[in-house]
């Protein structure tokens, strides 16, 4: 990497740090767990549920339009929510601390069948790690996209998807909507595959 492109630098920096995703032992592997375990909630008549903090948010947010909206082409919604609506946040954070913000609404939603994508850089944010423990105690299969090592929820979650190398949130983050989006294509590829002929 050259100081005196920073640019490229950043770019050769993505890419390395998606070759090392591609290249660890179960990168891959985990994506197709998620691919399953997503397809066979839809086909059970179950919810994707999502949370995340910050641009982890933003990642849930985008994850959940994708199902409800249209990601390739035409065909049914499919039921999925992120924890984002700012008035359900603050009224958890103000009754019960922001620790329990995503809990609360794991609680209110979840039901055995169902799957929590939980989203965390670190696999430490007390308020996706809290989720994970509702979830666990409701019978709702988890999925972690984390960086860092994974962190606490690394041992937490049902499918453990760790992005390697990267030390920053925003290159792990890259990985993450990438995970996100290729999960997506996986399952419409089984629901829909008039979309991809």
């Amino acid at each position: 990497m050259s100081a005196n492109d920073p640019i490229r630098a950043s770019f050769d920096e993505a890419s390395k740090t998606l070759r090392a995703f591609m290249d660890s032992p179960d990168g891959l592997a985990r994506v197709q767990e998620f691919v399953t375990a997503a397809h066979a909630t839809l086909t059970g008549g179950g919810l994707l549920m999502s949370c995340g903090n910050g641009g982890s948010m933003c990642d849930a947010m985008h994850f959940a339009e994708e199902w409800t909206g249209r990601f390739r082409g035409n065909r049914k919604a499919l039921a999925a929510i992120a924890f984002s609506d700012p008035s359900h946040l603050t009224c958890i954070a103000n009754d019960f601390g922001y620790d329990q913000v995503f809990a609360r609404e794991v609680e209110a939603y979840g039901k055995e069948g169902d799957l929590l994508v939980a989203i965390s850089t670190s696999g430490n944010s007390p308020n996706v790690t809290n989720a994970v423990k509702q979830a666990r105690e409701l019978g709702v299969r988890t999925v972690g996209l984390l960086g860092k090592g994974g962190g606490e929820l690394r041992e937490m979650v049902d499918i453990p998807i760790i992005v390697p190398l990267a030390t920053t949130s925003d290159r792990i983050q890259e990985v993450h909507i990438k995970v996100l989006h290729i999960a997506i294509e996986g399952v419409e590829r089984m629901l829909f595959p008039k979309n991809y002929a």
